[in-house]
């Protein structure tokens, strides 16, 4: 039997602890987490959560009293401060902790605006963990302005909540258009016309400035000058694998902690998985933010830890909940050269990412049919022709 400690309680630590016993593992299993909540899902807190439409007992992964049936042991608000490889041993509310293997699921921290643009003011906020969206949900009042710094799924995600209920909502957007980093300009523009309709100003190929206020932020300076005025900020800027630890432990990095196709990193007895791991894929590397990734590749590394031995095929899907559209997300749209539109039809429309004749991926929205269709071929390695993607007379399950 082997002692086995997995830093990080988040989606993957909960899923690879669970997967551990479920496998049989007898030894001694430790979760530790920095957090005071139990593990619990991140996708609901841009949305539902900060809706006010779910409780914090909804967003549990499990039932707190799992842990302890399962002979898990289960530490919270415990940050891990160190790692010593040589003894194999983790430092912990100043106590150390033995491993036989280790498992990293540190997952990853939100970029922050510098102090030197305002970032340290009063009424700036990220959505990252409970305690960020606890903060900021008193700040969700109608009538009150509300500034979003970035155009990606999570601000566009609490601008849509801000705009329901009742909030003056800006989003600006370095970059020549919102979603400019994962989608194509079919996606972008599909909604940014959500938003608009909406009431959402959006402001695109602008870089802010600085923020401003005493104290507490008043106005977000952009680069051309203007001023926005604001109640507060949400900084929706990215999000940054955390490697800290692993760093410290001196352990190799590549945009992330670097692992194998196992899931082991540059030290044969600790693994890592989930948003701090990049992994190899197509001769290249490649580091995914999802929770399908966090799950899949801890459950696999859970497996491998015990002796499994298999490599890691990520089938990615991701998903985004904005209004009353739902935009489900199969594959990866890395290197396409060309979009198919299929429709739109009712409120549906799905666009088709190809690189030549390859089907890589497929944005489908409130269109659940179109999603599932693409999930399939391109976790079947098929691709259809484009021009029947694109005719409606084409029923999609003859696209199988």
């Amino acid at each position: 039997m082997s002692d086995i400690v997995v830093i990080g309680a988040g989606q993957a630590g909960a899923a690879l602890v669970a997967k551990l016993r479920a496998l049989g593992h007898s030894g001694s299993l430790t979760l530790i987490g920095a957090e005071q909540s139990p593990p619990y899902q991140r996708p609901p807190l841009s949305k539902a959560y900060l809706l006010g439409e779910m409780e914090e007992t909804r967003l549990w992964l499990r039932n707190p009293a799992f842990y302890a049936e399962a002979g898990i042991d289960l530490r919270l608000g415990q940050p891990v401060t160190a790692i010593d490889r040589t003894a194999r041993t983790v430092t912990v509310d100043g106590q150390t902790v033995h491993y036989d293997q280790l498992a990293l699921t540190t997952g990853s921290v939100p970029r922050r605006l510098p102090d030197a643009a305002g970032g340290a003011l009063a009424g700036v906020h990220v959505v990252r963990t409970l305690a960020d969206v606890d903060a900021m949900r008193k700040e969700f009042a109608a009538g009150r302005r509300l500034v979003v710094i970035g155009g990606g799924y999570v601000g566009l995600e609490a601008a849509a909540v801000a705009a329901k209920l009742g909030l003056q909502v800006t989003v600006v957007e370095m970059a020549p258009r919102i979603l400019q980093r994962v989608a194509a300009p079919e996606t972008s523009d599909w909604v940014r016309a959500l938003h608009t309709a909406h009431g959402v100003r959006i402001i695109e190929g602008m870089a802010l400035d600085r923020l401003v206020g005493e104290g507490r932020v008043q106005a977000a300076r952009l680069a051309d000058g203007t001023e926005l005025p604001t109640d507060f900020v949400i900084a929706g800027v990215g999000i940054l694998p955390a490697t800290a630890l692993a760093e410290a432990a001196g352990l190799a990095l590549d945009n992330g902690i670097a692992v194998d196709a196992q899931g082991r990193t540059s030290d044969p007895a600790i693994w890592a998985a989930g948003d701090c791991t990049s992994f190899p894929w197509q001769g290249g590397r490649l580091r995914l933010e999802s929770v399908q990734n966090a799950i899949d590749q801890a459950e696999l590394v859970a497996a491998n830890m015990l002796g499994a031995g298999q490599d890691y095929r990520p089938m990615p899907w991701f998903w985004s909940d904005q209004y009353d559209m739902k935009l489900q997300i199969a594959g990866l749209n890395l290197g396409y050269d060309r979009v198919v539109t299929r429709g739109p039809e009712g409120g549906a429309v799905s666009f088709w990412y190809f690189r030549g004749d390859a089907l890589l991926a497929v944005d489908a929205m409130n269109d659940p049919r179109a999603y599932m269709v693409g999930k399939r071929l391109i976790e079947a390695g098929h691709s259809p022709a484009p021009a029947q993607v694109s005719d409606l007379s084409v029923p999609l399950k003859a696209l199988l």
